[in-house]
């Protein structure tokens, strides 16, 4: 059995109110949820929240709330793993276990139900702990630059000053989306990717991570002018 688990809390500050945000002419969440529907590969879509307000709207979208987050891991410095280990143990007590869980972030518009659906197969024939989508880094991190005490620009890696970009190895990025997860194997554990991770490799524009207020501009200029082409 797998079940989708999406993590949303209410107390989002460097944008309020971001998991039931308008995006594109419906609540965030809404596409997440929608993305994980369309998949066709859970049982059930769980939304985990301690708030009444995203519940009301999770469920209007078609997710389920089956119990609200404790304070305890709902508050700035709750971890994912933590929120996915509480509902793995609420699923266990209710005799409910799933074999995989999709952990699956309330605020990621451009999820889609292929990359899903495509993660779960390298899932399952890699026989990895966890596979999740990531993208490459649009500049070399090799060349990467840092300021000083004294304010001066140095390099994080002078060794690499002359290198050309062609000649350093790729880098990728977690592109903030979702994590499958094999559920026995978190149970022990309990990270989000080991040395028995596989990457869903996605196109940078599909990556999106939004934490902040430019971030969220960026993302629905990319999004509206995506679907103009279409």
């Amino acid at each position: 059995m797998n079940i989708a688990l999406i993590p949303a809390r209410g107390g989002s500050k460097r944008v309020p109110g971001k998991n039931i945000k308008n995006f594109a002419g419906r609540p965030i969440i809404a596409w997440s949820i929608a993305a994980a529907r369309e998949s066709g590969l859970f049982k059930r879509i769980i939304v985990s929240t301690d708030s009444e307000e995203i519940a009301a709207v999770a469920i209007k979208y078609g997710a389920e709330v089956p119990f609200m987050r404790p304070n305890e891991i709902a508050d700035d410095f709750a971890t994912t793993a933590a929120v996915i280990r509480h509902a793995q143990e609420w699923l266990r007590k209710s005799r409910q276990g799933p074999d995989f869980i999709c952990c699956l972030y309330a605020t990621a518009p451009f999820v889609n139900a292929h990359n899903l659906r495509q993660s779960f197969k390298i899932l399952i024939n890699s026989k990895a702990d966890t596979v999740f989508p990531v993208t490459t880094y649009p500049f070399p991190i090799l060349r990467s630059l840092t300021i000083n005490k004294e304010g001066r620009l140095v390099m994080l890696w002078p060794e690499h000053e002359l290198s050309r970009s062609n000649d350093l190895p790729e880098a990728y990025h977690d592109a903030g989306q979702f994590y499958w997860l094999n559920s026995k194997t978190f149970a022990k554990s309990e990270q989000l990717y080991g040395s028995n991770s596989v990457p869903l490799i996605i196109p940078r524009w599909q990556a999106q991570d939004i934490d902040t207020k430019e971030d969220w501009t960026m993302a629905e200029l990319l999004f509206e002018a995506l679907n103009r082409k279409q």
